[in-house]
């Protein structure tokens, strides 16, 4: 494995000391904050980001296109003078949120595939690398900006794992074989009695596809 997910409870406990050690040891870094905040807020903090030298990092979509173009200039100003950056990636729809959570709590009314693919759409407009989609959108978001759009994929459960507080699942193979560039595979390893040998097992599930 390569690269290795830095979350929010994980940030928030243990700050830059989970993303150095990563790194001490080879690792690439996700660093999963799906920031949402103003323009000038988000901006400034990624400058932040990019001084730390991490391999990816998110935003949520729904902070909107001025959120998500000045993200990325800022992202694109530090490459300018280092010829690194992050790639930068949005969050489109929870893996948690169900169709009726997003129509009757969060006031939604487009069904969650044509909400994905609109988020899509203006992530790329606004210049982002790719997007954040659950494994049910994957396949689409893959066919509609081809293989140069990255998509991470959270939302993966091996077969026979629990759902936990996710809606929108699929297994490993079947990410993957959708058009995944990277899966985010959490609970099924750090909640296994064997983490390793699940994050073997996840490893040899996908090896040959």
């Amino acid at each position: 494995m390569s690269f290795y997910k830095v979350g929010l409870e994980l940030f928030t406990a243990f700050g830059w000391r989970a993303v150095d050690l990563v790194q001490k040891f080879g690792g690439k870094v996700f660093l999963d904050l799906k920031l949402h905040d103003i323009p000038n807020t988000v901006s400034r903090t990624l400058r932040s980001v990019c001084e730390h030298g991490v391999d990816i990092v998110n935003l949520h979509a729904l902070g909107g296109y001025e959120m998500m173009s000045k993200a990325g200039e800022a992202v694109q100003a530090f490459s300018v003078g280092t010829g690194k950056r992050p790639r930068l990636i949005a969050v489109t729809v929870l893996t948690s949120h169900s169709q009726e959570m997003i129509s009757k709590e969060i006031g939604i009314k487009r069904k969650i595939r044509d909400e994905v693919l609109h988020l899509a759409k203006l992530a790329r407009k606004a210049g982002l690398d790719g997007i954040v989609c659950s494994p049910q959108e994957t396949s689409m978001i893959r066919r509609e900006f081809g293989k140069d759009f990255l998509i991470v994929t959270p939302g993966v459960r091996p077969a026979g794992s629990s759902a936990g507080d996710q809606q929108r699942i699929e297994t490993p193979e079947k990410a993957v074989k959708a058009g995944a560039d990277h899966i985010v595979v959490g609970r099924p390893i750090t909640q296994a009695a064997d983490p390793r040998q699940a994050a073997a097992d996840i490893l040899v599930a996908i090896s040959s596809l």
